[in-house]
């Protein structure tokens, strides 16, 4: 199983920008599609955006299409979330995971890294 730690986040203004990573241990990391999701105070985690294995495939949560890109570079095990534009209510704790791409991109692995905190100021 791979092992996934999240980071990149802090606290930024509204209409502001964040990079977040997830970096990945193991040897399989390409064999899996990757999503990232996220979960704010008092909510169920919910689902922001996913790539396929070779990422060449990507697809996003409406809540932030046109907003966030989700990347990955397989040769260094790490997926990718650019976050323009932020809004108040992106703010959360992001995390990442292997998601089902053809079963709604549910995740894939039971255990979760510690996440990242993304505070947005309005």
């Amino acid at each position: 199983q791979v092992q996934l730690v999240e980071s990149g986040g802090g606290l930024v203004q509204a209409g502001g920008s964040l990079r977040l990573s997830c970096a990945a241990s193991g040897r399989t990391f390409s064999s899996y599609a990757m999503g990232w999701f996220r979960q704010a105070p008092g909510k169920e985690r919910e689902f922001v955006a996913a790539i396929s294995r070779s990422g060449s495939s990507t697809y996003y949560a409406d809540s932030v299409k046109g907003r966030f890109t989700i990347s990955r570079d397989n040769a260094k095990n790490t997926v990718y979330l650019q976050m323009n534009s932020l809004k108040p209510e992106d703010a959360a704790v992001y995390y990442c995971n292997a998601v089902d791409w053809f079963g709604s991109f549910r995740p894939i692995f039971g255990s979760w890294g510690q996440g990242t905190q993304v505070t947005v100021s309005s």
